[in-house]
């Protein structure tokens, strides 16, 4: 792939990124704005809150979807592997900074795992093990997030075995953690819920 193309692939995966989902499907369904009420996030966990189950479920899928689609996108392009991370990243990006909401996005969970289920199958279900494993025991959506960040570089490096995908989802894991800051210190303080 030439570098035209590859950076048309990269501001595309941006700009998919961008279209905040939460936002979209409280406006439709006639909820209030998830920037402005609890989490004040605009993520699939805030909208079950204000919303429901039925609210979440779509933000879920289609914060995926916005990861997915742009890296199935490359693979289908025959994009290599630098490629395909970059355009991941970019769609990641795009979730946390988006151009089409002043750059003030969601902490980025279903859009990770969209895009590391475009690159790797097997290391999507290992990622979605660990989620659920978490979230069984403690019913923290947040840690089970963390955890599954944490280990996500060492299920690509082990199960996948690329050096390129290993270093891109270790960058994605630090910024996701990043964004989890606040979870992070209720989680220490004992009042996330």
């Amino acid at each position: 792939m030439d570098v035209v193309n590859m950076t048309l692939l990269v501001i595309v995966a941006y700009l998919f990124g961008s279209i905040l989902t939460a936002i979209i499907v409280c406006k439709l369904m006639k909820l209030p704005d998830p920037r402005s009420e609890g989490s004040h996030n605009p993520g699939a966990t805030n909208v079950l809150k204000i919303g429901g189950k039925k609210a979440a479920g779509i933000t879920l899928f289609g914060d995926l979807l916005k990861g997915l689609i742009p890296v199935l996108a490359g693979v289908y392009l025959d994009a290599d592997k630098l490629t395909l991370s970059l355009v991941a990243l970019a769609a990641f990006l795009g979730h946390l900074y988006p151009l089409f909401f002043g750059f003030k996005g969601g902490k980025g969970v279903a859009t990770a795992f969209g895009v590391i289920l475009g690159l790797s199958l097997p290391v999507a279900i290992a990622m979605l093990s660990v989620w659920l494993s978490v979230y069984y025991f403690f019913k923290l959506s947040s840690l089970s997030a963390l955890s599954t960040a944490l280990v996500t570089p060492l299920l690509f490096f082990f199960i996948d075995g690329s050096i390129v995908y290993t270093l891109m989802s270790g960058l994605l894991s630090a910024l996701l953690i990043i964004r989890h800051r606040s979870n992070i210190e209720k989680l220490i303080d004992g009042t996330e819920d």
